[in-house]
């Protein structure tokens, strides 16, 4: 791993969000034995049913208890727990070039991106990156090794954002590609065609997909704070405009409260896991906060 590679992987960060583990709240599928719930039954301590023993059936199974009573045989079913098959979306269009602090909306995602990877392969989960504009840029497969972490930082840092962003096109391709239930994380400052946006998502959800969306944005994108005559430029289009940026100042509010509203209300109506990050928060504090929720919203749903 190359000194500019671990750029994204911030050690201080890391060290205090190393106990934190990654649990998916839906059903997901995979292949190795872990922490998160599967649709198969296997063997495992948490017991689920009975089913009527049939020709071919493991004899080893058969509950003896029941045996005594019934003179009936019949299998003990477990729930099988398993690996969860994270999928990583990173947004490389140009707005996320944007920033005005210590890190632009890019590199704040990428050390988003190389964080979770970095927890789900600690806990054995195999994890796969998507880096995307107006199309897929990059894919690295899923693999759940240890060293898997340096073909991610290395994609990662390779990479430099520009042109605009086709969110439609990237999440069908993933909905079609990952056949498997799992796990999709999408890091972007959302700046796309909202239709296209929600049809994606809703896609990935009705393929079973567990959705989280970290949603980046720059302070000044939300506060909004500039003072003097300034010179706006559009990252995605030719568009430009100059002026005394106070006179925009509440009407830009409005138009962006609207749209984060628009944003959680369809992210909650389709059960996507939605949270707007500013790049100048202390990503081990947000990674705790928030998947520290996550742990207590999977035990909610399943109780």
């Amino acid at each position: 791993m190359t000194a500019d590679s671990r750029r994204f992987l911030l050690p201080e960060a890391l060290a205090r969000v190393s106990r934190l583990e990654v649990r998916a709240r839906h059903i997901v599928e995979g292949f190795l034995s872990g922490i998160h719930r599967s649709p198969y039954f296997g063997q495992s301590v948490e017991f689920v049913q009975h089913r009527e023993y049939v020709a071919g059936d493991d004899i080893r199974r058969i509950d003896w208890k029941v045996w005594s009573k019934t003179d009936k045989y019949y299998l003990k079913l477990f729930e099988e727990d398993t690996n969860l098959r994270t999928t990583l979306l990173v947004d490389l269009s140009e707005s996320m070039q944007f920033g005005t602090g210590a890190m632009n909306k890019f590199e704040y995602g990428c050390t988003i991106a190389a964080a979770l990877a970095y927890l789900l392969l600690k806990q054995q989960d195999a994890v796969s990156l998507v880096t995307f504009d107006e199309g897929i840029r990059n894919v690295v497969p899923a693999r759940s090794r240890q060293n898997h972490l340096h073909a991610l930082l290395a994609s990662l840092n390779a990479e430099n954002p520009s042109k605009k962003t086709d969110m439609y096109s990237v999440l069908r391709y993933v909905a079609e590609e990952k056949t498997q239930k799992g796990l999709v994380v999408l890091i972007s400052d959302m700046f796309a065609d909202r239709e296209g946006l929600f049809k994606g998502l809703k896609l990935l959800r009705h393929r079973g997909h567990d959705v989280l969306l970290f949603h980046v944005m720059d302070d000044q994108e939300i506060d909004f704070e500039y003072a003097g005559t300034t010179k706006f430029e559009g990252m995605e289009d030719a568009g430009e405009l100059v002026c005394d940026p106070r006179s925009l100042r509440e009407a830009y509010q409005k138009a962006l409260q609207k749209f984060l509203d628009e944003l959680r209300q369809h992210c909650a109506r389709t059960l996507v896991d939605y949270q707007v990050i500013r790049t100048s928060e202390h990503l081990d504090a947000v990674l705790a906060h928030y998947l520290n929720h996550r742990i207590g919203m999977r035990q909610t749903v399943r109780n």
